[in-house]
């Protein structure tokens, strides 16, 4: 299974790394010119942790932004041999 949010849909996206040299125009240089550009992932923050899902405890990964927003459902913890008291 790919590394996606389960809640969100977060997952990796790509985009471009540039290299620069020169001085900066309101430095007092000539501007700054690309040297090149590479392709590069933009990665999110990713987190494997046991969730509720359709009514089903699963470990899923879920982003941090959902976590922090309260869309994760976390498990109710029993102790073995314990009674609950619904």
């Amino acid at each position: 299974m790919a590394k996606t949010c389960v809640f969100t849909g977060k997952k990796a996206v790509f985009g471009n790394r540039k290299k620069y040299r020169g001085k900066a125009k309101y430095l007092g240089g000539v501007g700054k010119k690309i040297l090149g550009t590479s392709r590069r992932k933009f990665k999110p923050n990713l987190q494997k942790m046991r969730c509720v899902v359709d009514g089903v405890v699963k470990k899923v990964w879920v982003s941090a932004s959902a976590i922090r927003s309260g869309l994760v459902v976390k498990p109710v913890k029993v102790k073995p041999f314990e009674k609950v008291n619904v």
